[in-house]
């Protein structure tokens, strides 16, 4: 097993014991509050679970008063039991100040029957804030120095990366120097606690307790999400970022039989980077995202995921052979091609935060594959080129499509205007690349397109590379990723084939596409990829509009800290109702991509999940009766609302209600 080191308490004996004898409020009971069940398909995490067993010794604990808060579904007292059917059950999620919300003896016993593991929420940019006891001025430099680099965020409990989400408090960029006033710092759409969970057990006593105390409970790895779908105001957050073991399987079959070949199980905090710095170890290919620090088997696999080398191998999710997970009720299951399979395919592209807590996925993995490729990263001015020479550059390249998915290509690209209003763009691919082809073919393969780029008089500087497998491809040619911002919003729209089989209809679409660029000042991100379904590969939830595609748009908008109020709503808007509704006029029936979509898509479900998204509804009413597990834009979530909203933009800072 490979494993990643913690700075944060484990549970086992010795940690379970030291929380009780650091006080915390109600003495740690006789035994653990889990059983130890033998598998060996399972991690050893895996296999210390929460039982009806240990919930009936529970019960004669003296220091135990109720055990009800951590009664699986079905198994609590009738008298106190609800369904989101019965009048009596609380329209909304409890915040802190409520009566109904858990006292601190609650949360007290949550920690103890954990081992220790429960952390309250302090704001990571709390350090830069001197009214705050964990003022650090030191501290605050470096999140003021490395604020947008995702390893800054990934070891804290509660850190996002989009911080809009969050309502963007306690930033540290916000922070009032000392000496010249006063500031604070305030949780926000911050959950008030994270269970850092290192077992299965732990996940089960925290969905349970959030269940029966009709707390919001909201599940972090590395703080990724484009959604906000990792966070919420007073809501129990589970954090699974150290559940990070990878077991390497050479010789795997699936249930049913329907897959033979190598495999690996990843813990549910295993990121990019772990995941191919292990199959490039091993001798493998593995299909993951760009983002080094993107948890693998969270929103990533469950939203379909497109990957570098998804042109051969198909989504992330067409990878998935099973998946370990607790379910709303508690549970903890496998779901399969031969058991729990109606969640077996929601779970896979169903989307994240919907359907339980995963704390692992066996995934397939690929013999090593050369990678050819080339880069560029320049602007008009760099080529001295005027605007019109590089948009006829632009559409000769688009308009090869079609040639270069066939070829299996992943064009990886962006484009925006150059800052001070004068014209010009900013130009570069990171890159373009064909996986499984050879430089010299790569080369034969691009040429034409070159060759017409020099008649133009455009050359961007480029760059060819090959490697001996996808891992130095990866390592060496795309960029690192940059968070933290919270001064744009970001659509996307999956272009299908047909708009390439019709010349008036790819003549419009080039001209849309061009002028959200070039007239609305859009930066557009763009990708050439073939995401076809592999032919081993189960049916799954996976957006139908991934099959198709032959263009992945990312769309954005931005603005700054001094943009006034009603032209940041009105930016907003203009996202939503203008920009990507042109992208939807030229590709009806299409859809969008879940991870990286726009939150406030008033189509969501069709654009999402396509057709479907009945399926899925009908499964989330099943096995979540009592919408336990939400997130903007998650099937199911049009049954409720965050209160206290501008209507342009949902963050996480409000009350969760039923509509």
């Amino acid at each position: 097993m490979l494993l990643r080191a913690t700075k944060w308490p484990l549970l086992g004996a010795s940690a379970a014991c030291a929380a009780a004898a650091h006080g915390s409020g109600i003495p740690h009971p006789a035994i653990p509050a889990y059983e130890v069940i033998e598998n060996s398909a399972l991690f050893d995490f895996e296999k210390i679970q929460l039982t009806d067993k240990v919930l009936t010794h529970l019960t004669t604990l003296q220091h135990l008063s109720d055990a009800a808060p951590f009664s699986f579904d079905g198994d609590v007292p009738h008298n106190t039991r609800h369904t989101h059917n019965d009048t009596s059950f609380p329209k909304c999620k409890s915040l802190p100040g409520d009566l109904t919300y858990p006292s601190q003896d609650d949360w007290t016993t949550l920690d103890a029957l954990s081992g220790g593991a429960l952390i309250k929420t302090v704001p990571i940019g709390a350090v830069c804030y001197d009214g705050e006891e964990v003022y650090d001025s030191r501290k605050c430099q470096f999140l003021l120095d490395n604020w947008n680099v995702s390893d800054t965020h990934i070891d804290d409990p509660s850190s996002v990366m989009s911080p809009i989400f969050v309502g963007q408090t306690c930033m540290p960029q916000d922070a009032v120097v000392p000496g010249n006033g006063n500031s604070s710092c305030t949780l926000g759409g911050f959950p008030s606690y994270s269970l850092n969970v290192t077992t299965v057990a732990q996940i089960q006593l925290a969905v349970n307790f959030a269940r029966n105390q009709h707390l919001r409970l909201v599940i972090r790895n590395t703080g990724h999400d484009f959604l906000g779908k990792n966070t919420g105001e007073g809501a129990l957050s589970i954090w699974t970022h150290h559940l990070n073991d990878i077991k390497v399987i050479h010789d795997c079959e699936s249930a049913g039989g329907r897959y033979s070949g190598p495999a690996f199980k990843l813990g549910a905090g295993v990121m990019v980077y772990e995941l191919y710095d292990a199959a490039e170890r091993e001798g493998y290919t593995a299909v993951g995202g760009e983002c080094r620090t993107v948890g693998v088997t969270g929103g990533y696999l469950a939203g379909g995921g497109h990957s570098p080398v998804t042109s051969i191998y198909g989504l992330g999710s067409d990878q998935v052979l099973s998946v370990e997970m607790v379910t709303p009720d508690g549970r903890f299951i496998t779901a399969d091609e031969a058991q729990n399979t109606e969640l077996f395919w929601a779970v896979r592209g169903g989307g994240a935060a919907t359907w339980g807590v995963v704390t692992s996925m066996t995934v397939k993995v690929h013999p090593k594959i050369v990678v050819s490729g080339m880069e560029w990263d320049t602007t008009t001015v760099a080529m001295n080129i005027i605007d019109d020479v590089f948009w006829k550059a632009i559409e000769a390249y688009w308009r090869r499509y079609p040639d270069f998915s066939a070829a299996k290509s992943y064009g990886y690209c962006r484009m925006s205007p150059l800052p001070g209003g004068a014209g010009g763009y900013a130009w570069r691919a990171k890159p373009f690349m064909v996986p499984g082809m050879a430089l010299v073919d790569f080369k034969q393969l691009v040429e034409p397109l070159l060759s017409e780029w020099a008649a133009l008089g455009v050359d961007p500087n480029i760059t060819f590379f090959e490697h001996d497998s996808f891992y130095g491809a990866w390592s060496q040619h795309f960029p690192t990723s940059v968070v933290g911002g919270r001064y744009a919003r970001t659509a996307s729209r999956l272009l299908p084939r047909r708009n390439w089989e019709d010349e008036g209809l790819l003549r419009e679409t080039i001209a849309t596409v061009r002028g959200l660029v070039e007239d609305e000042g859009a930066f557009l991100v763009h990708y050439n990829i073939n995401a076809d379904a592999p032919s081993d590969a189960p049916d799954s939830a996976a957006n139908p509009a991934w099959r198709d595609v032959i263009m992945f748009n990312i769309i954005g908008l931005t603005w700054n800290e001094d943009t006034p109020a009603h032209e940041v709503a009105a930016i907003h808007e203009r996202l939503t109702n203008d920009l990507a509704q042109r992208l939807k006029d030229i590709s009806p029936g299409a859809g969008g991509y879940l991870n990286e979509g726009d939150v406030m898509d008033p189509e969501w479900a069709d654009s999402f999940y396509g057709a479907n998204y009945e399926r899925l509804l009908q499964i989330k009413k099943r096995v979540d009766p009592n919408g336990l597990f939400w997130a903007p834009t998650a099937v199911g979530s049009e049954d409720w609302i965050v209160t206290g909203q501008e209507p342009y933009i949902t963050t996480q800072f409000g009350r969760l209600c039923r509509k």
